[in-house]
């Protein structure tokens, strides 16, 4: 009998110090993520200490769990641990496996996305925007609701009234609502962009003066990362017209430039040749759509030189390196051909 009851002590000092780890480290982490949070770098040393008095706390618990598990009298461990020991047995526990629970499908969200067909494509495709945008939306939507309904189950399980509660908090979230126009008209703004497929995680838009990537998006927000690596946050209700330069196809438009002097028909025809070249290369072929480039002839009579034009059709997010290789292929074919390139002159005439 003796061996029995020192064998439920043990099993239960050692539930009761796998519970108090957990706590204390699902407390900190929430802790130091709050203080990650503020703007000021020497708050955080404020959060570090509540994070020790948060362990301090757990720890306090744990051995007064302990002593009255064990039958020490010792004072005033003894009726704090005889205290716990019966919350713990009447609600505690309940309230421990929704929070685990609640913790646990909330980190289960992103790997059951994975599993979403986002396509095997090597190449930009809509498919692939709409399915990474989708994810993220149902990501950040999904998390909302688990920690929500964690929540109401953890406060009904301490024996508050629920439906009241949700009634008090329509009333106030009416009042919320009222004071926090722009945050709905964000969320209306992208449910309608992203039902409208206007763009995704993975396109490059210009919204207003910015340009980027788009790394995320969700109802409230669009995130863009530019060229020289800035990220932009961006609320959607503030998105009045966007640019997107990565839908379907897309078009590098290079201009050419030759000196008067040049003879124009020769250059015509040297240019119409490098991009029949260009196009037919079989290390840049597949970043071309099935529409051949295009040489629309002289554009302008510039001030220095005869301007060139050449539309070539690219796939999305392709074009920016087929006019940098293109301009580079035909410059040097200029220069085997001894065509020249115009530059700035100033010629003075005395009189």
């Amino acid at each position: 009998m003796e061996t029995s009851s020192l064998s439920l002590q043990l099993l239960t000092s050692l539930g009761l110090l796998l519970l108090g780890f957990w706590l204390g480290r699902a407390g900190a982490a929430l802790l130091g993520w709050l203080g990650r949070l503020t703007p000021e770098a020497r708050d955080d040393r404020y959060w570090r200490l509540a994070g020790w008095l948060w362990w301090g706390l757990i720890g306090l618990g744990v051995f007064s769990l302990g002593v009255f598990v064990w039958q020490m009298p010792l004072e005033p461990f003894y009726p704090w641990g005889q205290r716990l020991y019966g919350w713990l047995g009447e609600r505690g526990l309940a309230v421990l496996l929704i929070l685990g629970a609640t913790v646990f499908f909330y980190r289960l969200v992103p790997r059951l996305l994975q599993r979403l067909p986002a396509g095997t494509s090597q190449e930009f495709t809509r498919e692939q925007v709409r399915a990474q945008t989708l994810k993220s939306v149902l990501e950040s939507v999904l998390r909302v609701l688990i920690v929500a309904l964690g929540v109401l189950l953890v406060l009904s399980n301490l024996g508050l009234n629920v439906t009241a509660l949700l009634a008090g908090a329509g009333v106030v979230g009416l009042g919320i609502s009222l004071a926090a126009q722009n945050l709905i008209r964000d969320v209306i703004n992208g449910f309608f962009i992203l039902l409208e497929d206007q763009y995704g995680v993975g396109d490059v838009i210009t919204v207003g003066q910015l340009s980027g990537g788009v790394e995320r998006f969700n109802l409230r927000v669009t995130v863009l990362r530019d060229l020289e690596g800035r990220v932009h946050f961006i609320p959607n209700s503030t998105i009045q017209q966007v640019t997107v330069m990565s839908r379907d196809w897309a078009r590098a438009v290079v201009d050419v430039s030759i000196a008067y002097e040049a003879p124009v028909d020769r250059a015509l025809e040297v240019v119409r040749e490098e991009v029949q070249a260009f196009y037919q290369d079989p290390d840049w072929h597949d970043k071309f759509t099935e529409n051949p480039p295009e040489v629309l002839g002289v554009q302008q009579l510039a001030d220095s030189g005869i301007v060139i034009r050449v539309l070539l059709n690219a796939k999305p997010k392709e074009q920016w390196a087929i006019g940098r290789e293109f301009r580079r292929r035909i410059k040097l074919r200029l220069d085997a051909e001894g065509i020249p390139i115009p530059y700035p002159t100033r010629r003075v005439i005395q009189g």
